[in-house]
């Protein structure tokens, strides 16, 4: 593997996963491999769960980790090419990821979209500039359309908990929320689910609807009772319109956030969310400090999902 940006760059998913969940059982079993390697983590934007646990994974490899976090130490970056660079940005992409590059054997960078024009966000220019003139392996550690290790994670975590014998119903289910949100986390987990062994349907309001590229293979419904009928595992995610209005909020339907009470007519079904979660606005208290939570169990395993992508890079680099 030589990048890890979405499921199109996994050749066998479920090998990625059952390696996951022995680095889990054995996360020091390769310890030698990352020797003498250095891994680079660039943020833009904040980060909990993804900057510990990759570095945590990092670190279980036997790799060096050094961390940047370009939104407050970096120069301000130009992307585009051929800027005459007499503004507010210091230093031009192609140079700040060529010389990372030299610093570090693997790669990871974190950017959000703005929510302000959807050609730019989904065109993915930083993200791909970064790849280019790093020119080292590289993790996307999320971006302005997917979170694929998160996604991973997710996949990870149905697999521990999937009933025996049949496929799993897993149901993305759109939450309310106070400011408008990226659709890079639903984008991706449509994406690995419809890759995956499961019966999958996405539910949101009208007007929610996510890029048709990310959801070729589920079930969509606006009605959210039908689609909660016989869930095995509930995703739950707020994010903003995608067309025809880029990044707005169009509801904030408070009937809308998972309770108790939604899961009266499920398989007893596990509730998800990648978090930071806003409490009694997404999801109840109830639920989330209930037995059907899997936050924080689908949090800890972020940890080997990053080791099981990063233990790739490194054998691709040997």
């Amino acid at each position: 593997m030589k990048q890890f940006t979405s499921v199109h760059d996994v050749e066998d998913l479920e090998s990625l996963v059952r390696e996951a969940l022995v680095l889990k059982q054995h996360p020091y079993a390769h310890e030698s491999l990352g020797k003498h390697k250095t891994l680079g983590l660039i943020f833009l934007n904040p980060s909990l769960r993804t900057r510990l646990s990759t570095q945590k994974a990092a670190q279980s490899l036997g790799m060096n980790v050094m961390v940047m976090n370009m939104g407050q130490e970096g120069w301000a970056l130009e992307t585009q090419d051929g800027a005459i660079m007499n503004g507010t940005t210091v230093e031009h992409i192609k140079d700040a990821a060529a010389v990372m590059g030299q610093y570090c054997d693997v790669l990871g960078m974190r950017s959000f979209p703005k929510l302000q024009n959807v050609e730019e966000d989904y065109s993915e220019e930083i993200l791909k500039k970064f790849i280019q003139y790093a020119n080292v392996p590289f993790v996307s550690l999320e971006s302005a359309t997917r979170h694929p290790l998160q996604s991973l994670a997710d996949l990870i975590t149905i697999t521990e908990h999937a009933p025996k014998g049949r496929r799993p119903k897993v149901v993305l289910t759109w939450a309310p929320h106070v400011k408008a949100l990226p659709q890079a986390v639903p984008n991706s987990f449509a994406e690995w689910m419809c890759a995956a062994d499961v019966d999958f349907v996405i539910t949101h309001p009208e007007g929610y609807e996510l890029d048709p590229q990310f959801t070729n293979g589920a079930t969509i419904t606006y009605n959210q009772q039908e689609a909660l009928e016989g869930a095995d595992f509930i995703y739950v995610k707020n994010w903003s319109t995608f067309q025809p209005n880029y990044g707005e909020v169009l509801t904030q339907d408070a009937s809308w956030m998972l309770t108790n009470q939604h899961l009266t007519n499920t398989n007893n079904a596990k509730v998800m969310h990648c978090l930071p979660v806003r409490r009694n606005v997404e999801l109840s208290d109830e639920i989330l400090d209930g037995p059907n939570s899997l936050v924080v169990h689908e949090a800890a395993n972020r940890e080997f999902a990053a080791q099981a992508v990063l233990k790739r890079l490194l054998e691709g680099i040997q």
